[in-house]
This record gives C-alpha cells, sequence and structure tokens, in this order.
C-alpha cells in the first residue's frame, strides 16, 4: 500500500447504496479513476476500472450500483461485483475483481490511504 492518506470527502457525502464519490489515485505511474461508496454501513472503494475491459463503471457520474442498490456493475457490459469486496459475481469479468483501495473513516471524514496491494 502507498505511504500517506488524502482526504475524499465528508462521511455524510455517502449515502448507503447510494452514489460513489469519484476521486483519481496514482496506480503504476498513472493517475486512474477509482470511487468510494457506502454499502452495508461500511466503506469500499476501487480502481474505476472493470475486470473485464480497462473503462469506467458508472452509467452516470457516481452511479455504480445495480438497480436493487445490492451489487455494483459496470454500465457497459454488465459485470456484476460484490460491492463490500470487489469480487466478481458474474457477466464478462470472468472472476477479475476490481481493485480494492484502503480507506479509513474518522472524525467525519473519509480518507484512502492508497492501493490494497496486500
Amino acid at each position: 500500500m502507498a505511504d500517506g492518506e488524502r482526504l475524499i470527502c465528508a462521511s455524510n457525502a455517502l449515502q448507503d447504496a447510494g452514489k460513489a464519490v469519484r476521486f483519481e489515485v496514482e496506480y503504476f505511474g498513472e493517475n486512474a479513476p477509482a470511487f468510494v461508496v457506502r454499502y452495508a454501513g461500511r466503506v469500499h472503494g476501487y480502481l474505476n476500472r472493470c475486470g473485464h475491459m480497462p473503462m469506467e463503471l458508472d452509467w452516470r457520474e457516481g452511479e455504480v450500483f445495480d438497480l436493487e442498490k445490492r451489487d455494483l456493475i459496470c454500465s457497459t457490459h454488465g459485470a456484476t461485483y460484490a460491492a463490500d469486496s470487489g469480487k466478481c459475481l458474474g457477466g464478462p469479468c470472468g472472476g477479475k475483481p476490481l481493485v480494492p483501495l484502503v480507506f479509513e473513516e474518522r472524525d467525519g471524514k473519509v480518507y484512502c490511504k492508497g492501493i490494497d496491494d496486500g
């Protein structure tokens, strides 16, 4: 995991199974789109990059949940992912998960601590 942390948003900006907050992280020396959501009361975030193809998941900015507000879905080809782990659940992702990020929530704020490389 990369050293340091970065403030992403206020905690109340994330509603359970609601709209994602988008931001960028450095990934292999390049800026890459990422997002953070709240699901089942906890904060989870990933690179905004489908496991099937390197395309962003959201169909409108920050809209990454399926209609049932249960799983994350790629708007282009329909690959679905578990919101709490990034695990591929079905579709063309072929078992390849989303790249997870590490977050810390404290004092009413959400911080990204980097790529989860563990």
